[in-house]
């Protein structure tokens, strides 16, 4: 089997790159897939390349509530222009991606006659904002409705219930569609390949030296002009928010998800989720995070306060015990807001005084206008002649049909927890572990030894973490 990632290193190396973007999350992939998409439309001779220290969308883009949404609690805080672009992008991303994102409804149980008029009238407003563009508008249901669509449901002071519309999509999933989108267009992307530190070189390039963690090599790169798309891991000054989500057996009886405020202004979202559907995602939390982006797990606080959401909506559910975990660090612009859960989802994209254009903020549902206005940036510099040209908001994005290997999976962990995300969705252990490491295995050309190590890899991590 021909192995992408070989040709793509062989292709980084060859000659210097217009642009190198360093970061292989949402916003790395974005900018990736819009930078291509002009230099192909146009026929021009635009080199770009990003590489990932790690698997593509393995950090905070692939552990999130897998949702498209307008964010419904941020009009808590006033932030009305944050709200309408994410509900226009989510039609955007409907349009252009409606096989990954996909109408999900919500309900949102009331409880008390303040929720009653407060929620009900954020919703009116977010379906104001939504426009034209929007799924459905919300309805409100009795509580004798509620109670046919979720029996199990709590009633306790329930007034009454809201149904809405937002939508979901298998985000680690759509980076990498996006990524081999951007590489079927001429553009190159490396996974496991660690940019250590850059420097400008006589002609003012950049000189920016690579370790490929695959063979130890390390190797330069030449590029014009330096994205940094890392996140949690670019070291600048960014508020780091750790967001938690657990996995539980299906909880609830119907098709909806569940949208639950908590009385300090959190959203707890209770998802039908797993390849067959069996499953709730449950989350998310909002913890600062004061250690390293490279040790990330849920905490007991965190785990104990996601099981009391489930127990309060699901009295029944007493004996809920989570089947996984997984954690990711938000990587927010810092403001004046003490609480984690209130700080901004804004972004900010910006040219230090080196040169590097950096990307910060945001959510994941507006990485295409993230994306496109860091484009325009690049190519003002570089292409004057592609900093008007706006493709993606209209390019259909196709689901590629990809034999294993061919999406860049290096590890077994790459295909349970990005191609797909079956390793959140059972505790495994060796014998349930072995066949599937022994059929990637034939194809990546794996002996025996390799096959146990990647077995053991997951285990361990599935340990680690208290999955």
């Amino acid at each position: 089997m021909l192995d992408l990632r070989a040709g793509q290193v062989t292709s980084l190396r060859e000659a210097p790159l217009d642009v190198l973007i360093i970061g292989g999350g949402i916003n790395g992939a974005g900018v990736l897939r819009d930078l291509s998409l002009r230099a192909q439309h146009t026929g021009a001779n635009l080199r770009v390349g990003l590489v990932e220290q790690k698997h593509f969308a393995s950090g905070t883009s692939g552990k999130n509530s897998q949702l498209i949404h307008g964010g419904l609690r941020y009009l808590k805080y006033l932030q009305f222009r944050l709200v309408r672009e994410s509900l226009r992008e989510r039609s955007t991303l409907r349009r252009i991606a409606p096989h990954f994102v996909r109408p999900l409804p919500f309900l949102l149980p009331l409880y008390g006659w303040r929720s009653r008029i407060t929620y009900g009238s954020g919703l009116w407003l977010y379906d104001f904002l939504t426009g034209r563009e929007g799924i459905g508008k919300h309805r409100i249901v009795t509580k004798e409705e509620l109670a046919d669509i979720e029996p199990a449901l709590s009633l306790e002071e329930l007034v009454s219930a809201a149904v809405f519309y937002d939508c979901g999509i298998p985000s680690a999933r759509f980076v990498v569609e996006n990524i081999l989108d951007a590489v079927d267009r001429g553009a190159i992307a490396v996974n496991y390949l660690r940019a250590e530190n850059w420097r400008r070189d006589a002609s003012n390039r950049w000189l920016v030296s690579c370790k490929d963690e695959l063979s130890g090599e390390v190797f330069d790169i030449l590029a014009r002009k330096i994205v940094d798309a890392r996140g949690a891991w670019s070291g600048e000054e960014l508020r780091l928010v750790r967001g938690s989500h657990i996995v539980l057996p299906r909880l609830g009886a119907s098709e909806h998800a569940i949208a639950h405020f908590e009385t300090d202004g959190r959203i707890v979202f209770l998802i039908p989720w797993g390849s067959n559907n069996d499953l709730t995602l449950v989350g998310t939390t909002d913890e600062d995070h004061q250690g390293s982006p490279d040790d990330v797990r849920i905490s007991a606080k965190e785990r104990d306060y996601l099981l009391g959401v489930v127990r309060k909506l699901f009295p029944s559910q007493t004996g809920a015990r989570p089947i996984s975990s997984f954690s990711s660090l938000r990587p927010l612009v810092r403001g004046h807001s003490t609480s984690a859960t209130s700080a901004s989802r804004g972004h900010k994209i910006w040219n230090s005084d080196d040169g590097v254009l950096h990307i910060a903020g945001g959510k994941y549902t507006t990485y295409r206008l993230m994306s496109e206005e860091a484009s325009d940036l690049v190519c003002g510099e570089i292409a004057p002649e592609l900093r008007t040209l706006h493709l993606t908001e209209h390019a259909p994005l196709a689901a590629t049909k990809r034999d294993t290997g061919e999406a860049m999976e290096q590890h077994l962990g790459d295909y349970l927890f990005v191609t797909t995300y079956l390793g959140y969705e059972q505790r495994w252990n060796e014998a349930s572990l072995r066949p599937i490491a022994e059929a990637l295995g034939r194809k990546r050309n794996w002996g025996d030894a390799r096959v146990s190590a990647e077995v053991n890899a997951i285990i361990e991590e599935s340990e680690r973490v208290g999955a």
